[in-house]
């Protein structure tokens, strides 16, 4: 059995402050912006400061935005040019090109990521990958948001987390919406930037989100 957390997080889940600042200095490493923050009650300006009033903003489905308080403020009237509002409103029949254009490469895209490496690699999986094209390079600025609990030794590591931990979750919830059992079909592994600037990984000291 691989241990899936992290040698420096201890039983609450909490990782020990070395390895986040480890997990932030290895990703500056690699191009990848780091800001690493204290609490989840933190997020939510670090996030909004980043994003222009009246920037076209996208998002993947993320516990992590959902609990620190970002995605309410991105919903808010006016403020933003949000693609997740329209593209519920609009026929994945008649309109599926268009759905597809706007999700995959907006000016903003925001998220979370399943496991973050001690490397500095972040895993994210997905059953339809439909996150995942703003994720690898259609987004012009990828901000993601990241609990310590999901700090992990290696691929190996994150790959067994989403397994014993994130698809058990979602599952239930897909189970609940729509009857059915979700998939893990696709998994994007960032081992960072060609260019700095594009990418920045919010780290969260507590724990937050799945």
């Amino acid at each position: 059995m691989v241990d899936t957390t992290s040698r420096d997080v201890g039983p609450t889940g909490v990782a020990d402050p070395g390895a986040v600042d480890r997990a932030a200095a290895a990703l500056r490493a690699h191009n990848v912006e780091a800001i690493v923050v204290d609490t989840a009650a933190d997020v939510r300006d670090t996030v909004l400061a980043m994003i222009p009033d009246g920037a076209e903003v996208h998002w993947g489905k993320s516990r992590t935005l959902e609990d620190s308080g970002v995605i309410e403020a991105l919903m808010a009237p006016g403020r933003y040019d949000a693609i997740r509002p329209r593209i519920f409103t609009m026929d994945r029949e008649t309109q599926g090109r268009e759905i597809r254009k706007l999700s995959a490469a907006p000016d903003v895209m925001l998220g979370s990521v399943n496991a973050v490496t001690e490397e500095g690699a972040l895993v994210e999986a997905s059953a339809t990958g439909s996150q995942l094209a703003g994720y690898a390079y259609g987004g012009g600025h990828l901000i993601l948001v990241v609990g310590s609990q999901k700090l992990v030794p290696n691929i190996e590591a994150a790959l067994q987390r989403i397994g014993d931990v994130v698809y058990p979750w979602e599952n239930a919830q897909v189970r609940d919406r729509l009857g059915r059992d979700t998939i893990v079909a696709k998994v994007l592994i960032i081992f960072g930037e060609w260019m700095p600037g594009r990418t920045t990984v919010v780290l969260v000291r507590e724990p937050v989100g799945i």
